[in-house]
């Protein structure tokens, strides 16, 4: 239990709620969740942007400290919080919520940040030195529609020679499954794309 009294259950009851299929019925949701969010997300055992960080450990060789990165969905700034303990500085964030942009705003670690949501609005990609997107596989005609959305955004940018893949990684353990009782775990999907000139992230082999 949190400290604020807030159990699992009561995450979950949050999500099934509010469950929906639709971008607005996706901005409102997360508008409601953006004040607790982060000590929810804890209850469902978030793992996202530590495995992002794991990645950057790895894999990144250059000085971080003037690499711009385009945080996709980022949420409260979860990502960029742990991404500032590696040394870089220069963010700009994109979400659908505002509420959630209110929560990253407060950071203080973000050069800008957006409002946009994937699918309906074009990912403002050209801001950044690399993207980083880290995403829960739910399940859900809403949450399929994301997947399909981003995989397009991310295909066109690789079609025009702008972007370059560097890594996608999928785990099992990403979160805890909101919408079931039991513990079970879902999976998540990680994604890295660097501008084509910008040499200071090495692909996997």
């Amino acid at each position: 239990m949190s400290d604020s009294g807030r159990n699992v259950g009561d995450v979950q009851n949050l999500f099934r709620f509010h469950r929906g299929d639709g971008s607005e019925k996706t901005r409102k949701f997360y508008n409601t969740w953006a004040e607790s969010y982060e000590e929810d997300v804890k209850l469902l055992k978030y793992q996202g942007p530590e495995h992002l960080v794991d990645f950057l450990k790895d894999n990144f060789s250059g000085d971080p400290k003037e690499l711009q990165v385009l945080d996709v969905a980022c949420g409260s700034g979860l990502v960029a919080k742990l991404m500032s303990g590696l040394g870089f500085r220069v963010f700009v964030g994109v979400d659908c919520s505002e509420g959630m942009l209110e929560q990253a705003a407060q950071t203080g670690l973000y050069r800008d940040l957006k409002l946009a949501l994937l699918g309906p609005e074009p990912l403002p990609a050209q801001t950044g030195g690399f993207i980083c997107v880290a995403k829960g596989n739910h399940c859900g005609a809403a949450e399929e529609e994301y997947q399909r959305s981003l995989e397009r955004e991310v295909q066109l940018m690789e079609e025009e020679g702008l972007w370059s893949r560097v890594s996608f990684r999928q785990v099992d353990r990403y979160m805890l499954d909101p919408w079931e009782d039991e513990e079970t775990y879902i999976s998540g999907s990680f994604y890295f794309y660097k501008k084509s000139s910008s040499p200071q992230i090495k692909p996997l082999n």
